[in-house]
């Protein structure tokens, strides 16, 4: 008997997939949760978990790392809804057994599901390779970001973040009791701190590493 955990923040879509696991597969759906503090709060013992990548609630990649260390038996099958090759790397390396797209049939799920509990792999040693490859260049990536990110002072950052709620010169100037002659410093500060040559790309690039936040 298989046992296997459901991860996903649809309601509906869990409830499918277990009719399904439960009717062609000998298993049995030991859990289902719709997000990464649910599944952490109640530590299920699995074969198999499921995981929605997507998760809006919470990393689905550190829920896949803690998962593996309290399960080290399990083997987990992500599924993901886009093509974020940066984003399966690092469900990889993190442990995930294998990542399909959400849009797979889902007799190639319970195939995957199939293989899996058999002690299967279900991508080649140089899919590992390069998948863990990027992993790695990801990591570079986001050190020598925020590297530059630890450039910023306080009221740069403080900028960026006006900045990302829609905020111009005058306004900025006005949140921060600054003239606008210094809030446009500050700005052109932080274009040459990021490395970067309009506002556009600076609220993209502080965006992307957690800088700033937009509501």
């Amino acid at each position: 008997m298989i046992r296997i955990l459901l991860v996903d923040d649809h309601a509906s879509v869990r409830q499918a997939l277990a009719i399904v696991f439960e009717r062609d597969l000998d298993c049995t759906v030991v859990a289902q949760t719709g997000s990464v503090a649910e599944t952490l709060e109640a530590p299920i013992g699995f074969d198999v978990a499921v995981i929605d990548l997507d998760l809006p609630n919470g990393d689905a990649v550190e829920l896949i790392r803690q998962l593996c260390a309290a399960n080290p038996d399990g083997t987990i099958l992500a599924l993901i809804g886009g093509t974020n090759q940066g984003q399966i790397a690092r469900a990889v390396e993190t442990g995930a057994a294998g990542v399909l797209p959400k849009s797979v049939r889902i007799t190639d799920i319970i195939s995957a599901i199939r293989r899996l509990s058999q002690g299967e792999q279900l991508l080649s040693p140089q899919e590992i390779v390069d998948l863990l490859r990027r992993a790695g260049q990801q990591r570079e990536q986001q050190r020598d970001a925020q590297l530059l990110l630890a450039r910023l002072t306080p009221r740069e950052r403080e900028v960026l973040q006006d900045l990302a709620e829609g905020r111009h010169d005058k306004e900025i100037a006005q949140q921060l009791h600054i003239s606008s002659e210094t809030a446009r410093t500050h700005m052109v500060n932080v274009l040459r701190k990021l490395g970067v040559e309009s506002r556009l790309q600076a609220l993209v690039f502080a965006v992307r590493h957690g800088a700033v936040t937009i509501d």
